[in-house]
């Protein structure tokens, strides 16, 4: 199993040029201590948090990656480009690195930025489906007709193919059965979300399936999960140190509109929620978790946060560090379920009744 890092949100009152040092150097660390995948997620006006915009920072990023390191978007917000920038910038993105590159692809959550932009709020899911089928005609068509309710393209000449043949893997978030389903017919992977819960995961899982076989589509092996790893010299003192890194953000995510976050929970039982989003406590204890995850869910690679707000880049390198003497080697050797496993042995259990369409 693979660990992945998603690059964060730093306060607006740390300069520009701390900011990119910092960065730099946790890029720097999560390679030397074997991260495998870089990813950024994707907002606008952000108020007094700072997200750089991903595209051109991967770009820059991309100079300093390791043979075999991915980058990518995680998510980027898709109704918020047209489509045609959208497709060009990401595969020059995907040809700066060499081949490198992930698409994480989402709907968005935050009204104000679509109101910002002129887009309506509410059609962020239909625009997000068109939008993808372009994107990946652009992708692997030399010309291309679209005539759709929001974009409409006549015979155009596509010049800037991916260096993946036929395209960068596409990730497609999702909170929901129905967003699952669009996952599973749009993209190549679905990326869990944090709050997803292992007993859900499985049939959301399983709901992905379905709709790939409905699709005439393979099934996919494994997906990525988004789940913090924090490890310390003892339990309390790991749930201490999730406590100091992530309380204050996870409750401005529960303010900033994302319905997945609850502000009473978060305030009043902090250490509950951490319980069931992340895995948290001794280095053996974190692997037995991990390992026990890895036999019920088809995860891989787990992607961490190691920066929050409130670190410095010495606590972030510290954490890294953590991550690459005590995690990583043990990671190494988990392999996660293959999802197609979990398929044979459903139908096993549920086989279909001889002479019925499947």
């Amino acid at each position: 199993m693979e660990l992945g890092v998603i690059l964060g949100d730093v306060h607006s009152t740390l300069s520009p040029r701390e900011h990119l040092d910092g960065l730099l150097r946790q890029v720097e660390a999560a390679q030397r201590n074997g991260v495998r995948y870089i990813v950024m997620g994707h907002h606008y006006l952000y108020g007094n948090l700072r997200w750089l915009q991903p595209i051109p920072t991967l770009a820059r990023l991309a100079a300093e990656l390791d043979p075999g390191v991915r980058i990518g978007t995680m998510v980027v917000q898709v109704p918020l480009f047209h489509p045609v920038a959208l497709a060009e910038e990401l595969a020059t993105l995907d040809i700066l690195t060499r081949g490198q590159l992930v698409v994480g692809a989402g709907a968005g959550y935050r009204r104000e930025e679509f109101t910002a932009f002129g887009v309506d709020f509410e059609q962020r899911f239909a625009m997000m489906d068109e939008a993808l089928q372009i994107v990946r005609m652009l992708w692997t068509q030399d010309e291309v007709t679209f005539h759709g309710r929001f974009w409409t393209l006549d015979g155009v000449q596509t010049h800037i193919r991916p260096w993946q043949d036929p395209h960068p893997p596409i990730w497609i978030g999702a909170l929901r059965d129905s967003g699952v389903r669009r996952s599973a017919r749009l993209g190549d992977a679905w990326p869990v979300t944090p709050e997803t819960r292992t007993s859900d995961m499985r049939r959301m899982f399983d709901v992905y399936a379905k709709a790939r076989r409905k699709h005439g589509l393979p099934l996919v092996s494994r997906h990525p999960l988004r789940r913090e790893i924090v490890p310390g010299a003892t339990t309390e003192d790991a749930f201490r140190r999730f406590e100091s890194m992530a309380r204050d953000r996870l409750l401005a995510y529960a303010r900033r509109e994302l319905v997945t976050r609850d502000t009473e929970a978060l305030t009043a039982r902090f250490r509950q929620v951490a319980e069931k989003e992340a895995i948290i406590g001794t280095p053996d204890e974190c692997l037995t978790q991990l390992r026990d995850l890895a036999a019920q869910a088809p995860v891989d690679p787990v992607i961490v946060r190691a920066q929050w707000p409130d670190m410095t880049s010495d606590d972030v390198v510290a954490y890294l560090d953590d991550l690459g003497r005590d995690i990583v080697p043990g990671l190494d050797e988990i392999v996660s379920i293959d999802a197609r496993s979990l398929e044979t042995h459903a139908e096993s259990e549920h086989p279909t009744p001889t002479g019925a369409a499947r």
